[in-house]
């Protein structure tokens, strides 16, 4: 499956703005939920941590119309040289969109304009462990 339209879109989000060592949208996410609906959100970066990813707005976004199940969500970046890349998902993204929804497991992550994987591979041990015998 060929995700460049997908890819598109979210670059089309990017619009990265500096204030002092602070950085704002300087990543951008796309996502499409089970209906059809294609929702976009960027980075917040903040010194004290209390930013946010691009995937995590987009979501808000996703929730605010009254959607949770997500189909398919991609997140780029632009190098200094103005590239575009593709960024799979942090750690704390992977496990926030498992939160949303359980079948959110099955959501397709891009990793490339060829390249795609369900949520459930990039973050294996999802289950709540058994409790421990004896």
């Amino acid at each position: 499956m060929d995700h460049s339209q997908l890819i598109t879109e979210a670059l089309s989000a990017l619009r990265p703005h500096r204030a002092g060592d602070r950085l704002f949208g300087d990543v951008a996410s796309v996502l499409v939920t089970e209906a059809g609906h294609h929702y976009r959100g960027v980075c917040i970066d903040t010194p004290c941590g209390t930013g946010f990813c691009a995937e995590h707005a987009a979501v808000a976004a996703m929730v605010t119309a009254g959607e949770y199940r997500i189909a398919e969500i991609v997140a780029v970046w632009r190098d200094e040289a103005g590239r575009p890349h593709v960024l799979p998902p942090c750690g704390r993204c992977r496990e926030f969109l498992r939160q949303i929804d359980d079948a959110n497991l099955e959501t397709r992550v891009v990793l490339g304009r060829t390249r795609s994987a369900p949520l459930r591979e990039l973050l294996p041990a999802h289950a709540w462990p058994e409790p421990l015998e004896g």
